[in-house]
C-alpha cells in the first residue's frame, strides 16, 4: 500500500481508469464474437450490418490505449476479410 499522498491518489486514478477500460475490453470483445457468430449462423447481412458497430468498438479501444493502433488494424481486417468468405 501506498505511504504517500501522491501515490495514493495515483492508486485512485488507476483503479477508475482501468474500470473504464475492462468496460471497453469486454465491449470490443463482444461486439467482434457477435460478428463471427452471426457470420457462422448464416446471417450474412446482419453480420454485415454489425460490423460498423464492432469496428467503432474496436477504434475506441485502440484511441484509449486498450490496444495498440496496428492491433485495431489487424483486428478489423480480419472482420472484413471473414466476411467477404
Amino acid at each position: 500500500m501506498p505511504i504517500i499522498k501522491s501515490a495514493k491518489k495515483s492508486m485512485r486514478q488507476s483503479a477508475r481508469r482501468r474500470v473504464f477500460n475492462v468496460k471497453r475490453a469486454i465491449s470490443m470483445k463482444k461486439e467482434v464474437k457477435v460478428v463471427k457468430k452471426l457470420k457462422d449462423s448464416g446471417g450474412k447481412e446482419e453480420a454485415q450490418k454489425h460490423l460498423s458497430v464492432a469496428y467503432k468498438a474496436i477504434d475506441k479501444a485502440a484511441k484509449r490505449g486498450i490496444i495498440k493502433k496496428n492491433t485495431a488494424s489487424r483486428k478489423k481486417s480480419r472482420l472484413a476479410k471473414l466476411l467477404v468468405k
